[in-house]
């Protein structure tokens, strides 16, 4: 970790090199970046070594959800804090991000003051959560997301509701007794069969289902 008077050090994480440019071009002045990556996997191996003060992770990679990576952090370098900058002004999300470790979540057309107040209020121990998110989600509504199970295998439908949980492949792995490759290669084929393009769009839709299933369960019987 930084030394008093020293600047903070940031860790980028983005799966487009000019978004990853261009934070770098509006934070180096005021922060020393000591890494970036485009992809989840060896984020938080890199962290452990490189002991950033802070990263700035998007949840929409190509390998893996952000919120996997979110969880790698905390385990593996539980001191430094974590700011998510997303293009996905998203409740669902946010909350998601926060409750899996995220110290602060921030879209990334707020602009680069407010990125700079979110890195310095987690720094400072706080948690910040961007005005820009609405208080509720505008998008599906969550009883409609179990309707698309009915097109998954049992075994589908399970994992989904494990990464609904929270739980990330090595978790759903261990539980299952089946190979982290076979997790991946169901993960697939679950987007193919809803139509899912990304990861994001995945741990989004089993969060839906997630919050889908409890209501049920809340409803009085008719």
């Amino acid at each position: 970790m930084s030394a008093a008077g020293a600047k903070a050090r940031l860790f980028l994480v983005d799966d487009h090199q000019l978004v990853l440019e261009g934070l770098r071009l509006s934070l180096q002045d005021e922060y020393e970046i000591v890494g970036c990556a485009v992809k989840g996997a060896g984020v938080a191996e890199a962290c452990a070594k490189l002991r950033p003060d802070a990263v700035l992770l998007d949840l929409s990679l190509p390998d893996r959800s952000g919120l996997e990576v979110i969880m790698d952090l905390r385990e593996q370098v539980p001191d430094t804090r974590i700011v998510v900058v997303t293009m996905h002004a998203d409740r669902i999300m946010a909350d998601a991000s926060m409750q899996s470790g995220a110290h602060g979540f921030v879209p990334k057309d707020a602009g680069s003051p407010e990125l700079k107040r979110a890195i310095e209020h987690v720094l400072g121990g706080g948690l910040f959560i961007s005005e820009l998110i609405p208080r509720q989600s505008h998008h599906a509504a969550p009883q409609d997301s179990a309707v698309w199970l009915g097109r998954l295998t049992p075994r589908q439908q399970q994992i989904v509701r494990m990464l609904g949980e929270g739980k990330r492949t090595r978790d759903i792995a261990s539980e299952l007794n089946i190979g982290r490759p076979t997790v991946t290669f169901h993960r697939v084929r679950i987007r193919k069969a809803l139509g899912i393009p990304t990861e994001w769009g995945l741990v989004r839709y089993a969060l839906l289902v997630r919050m889908s299933e409890e209501e049920a369960r809340r409803r009085p019987p008719s």
